[in-house]
């Protein structure tokens, strides 16, 4: 068995080199015992030729599979862990890419420490460089050990993103383990599930994962689907968290990970949108929120985190959908005016 799958999910990222840019980092890894297995998801664009071209110059080290329909990230991570052959697996976007020795360290730290999850933290680029720039924590060191109740509240606070980290089979393959479909933001529905099957989590605290911003990442452009994306993640989040056990044993964190992902990010990101505002999807956002948790204004983690000026703005939201869309948007309006009189 080789030591580690990473799977890519590729979807029209043939441009600017950027694909390439990111299975080169792949293959070049110091880890020798490891596979790269490409998921073309119905690309329309040259993606498909040139990962065939990656499978053919480095045969056994890159796996190509070509879905025959768009299923999105989740769907083509569910193709790509049916293949996998690694004692880990790890995850990669296709327009990311890492510094060349990362799994290696990753599989010694795992190996050594007994961990099932090793960690580390990445860097938001604007170029393709090898040069990291100032880290951003995915995780924090007081999150690593053998998991005890503590121990988890803390992971499941703040779990990172699915692929700054690997993870032993067993994670994916002792139960049946299947991401969402045809949908964004699979991750959001998946991490309390991942962090309740999770033993021991080790951490790398050094930047090596590049997050590359450009206009074509799906992250970067809003629309209602991607909306309506994120709120349906944390409903399938919420269903696995009432069915097994973790709401009851971890109710404030669930609570506040769910006010977070399902109402604020979703909230604030379509009210700063370029979208032509619903009032009736506003409303329907707060509703869904106030029914689901009708306290989570209450919640200690929400009291801590959330700034003051969004925590007003949530109660006036919570009091009056015009109201609150009327004032964002006298806001947004005085903040570009002030921006232009400071550029004259």
């Amino acid at each position: 068995m080789l030591d580690l799958s990473v799977i890519v999910p590729v979807y029209n990222m043939a441009g600017d080199g950027k694909l390439e840019y990111c299975i080169n980092s792949l293959v070049r890894q110091t880890l020798q015992s490891m596979e790269v297995i490409a998921v073309d998801d119905a690309s329309t664009d040259d993606s498909l030729e040139v990962l065939r071209e990656f499978e053919k110059r480095y045969p056994g080290r890159v796996k190509v599979i070509a879905s025959p329909e768009n299923r999105r990230q989740g769907g083509a991570r569910n193709l790509g862990l049916r293949e996998a052959k690694g004692r880990y697996v790890g995850f990669m976007d296709a327009d990311d890419w890492v510094v060349e020795n990362l799994y290696e360290r990753m599989v010694e730290l795992a190996e050594r420490t007994g961990a099932d999850v090793v960690g580390t933290d990445m860097c938001r680029v604007y170029e393709h460089t090898m040069i990291p720039t100032q880290r951003e924590e995915c995780n924090f060191l007081s999150q690593t050990g053998i998991f005890d109740h503590e121990l988890r509240k803390k992971y499941l606070l703040h779990p990172g993103p699915l692929g700054t980290k690997i993870y032993a089979r067993k994670i994916f393959f002792d139960k049946e383990f299947r991401f969402p479909e045809h949908m964004s933001y699979e991750d959001n529905a998946t991490f309390v599930e991942i962090g309740m099957r999770m033993q021991h989590f080790e951490h790398i605290p050094e930047a090596n994962v590049f997050y590359y911003q450009h206009e074509d990442s799906t992250t970067h452009d809003v629309d209602m689907k991607k909306c309506r994306d994120r709120m349906e993640a944390m409903r399938i989040m919420l269903k696995y968290a009432r069915e097994n056990g973790a709401l009851e044993e971890f109710p404030e964190v669930i609570e506040y990970r769910f006010s977070v992902l399902f109402y604020q990010n979703t909230l604030f990101s379509y009210m700063q949108s370029n979208l032509k505002k619903d009032a009736g999807f506003v409303r329907e956002l707060g509703e869904e929120m106030v029914s689901t948790f009708p306290d989570f204004r209450q919640n200690p983690y929400y009291m801590k985190n959330t700034d003051e000026y969004e925590k007003k703005l949530i109660n006036l939201h919570l009091r009056s959908t015009i109201a609150f869309m009327v004032i964002f948007k006298l806001k947004q309006i005085y903040r570009k005016l002030k921006g232009k009189k400071a550029e004259q």
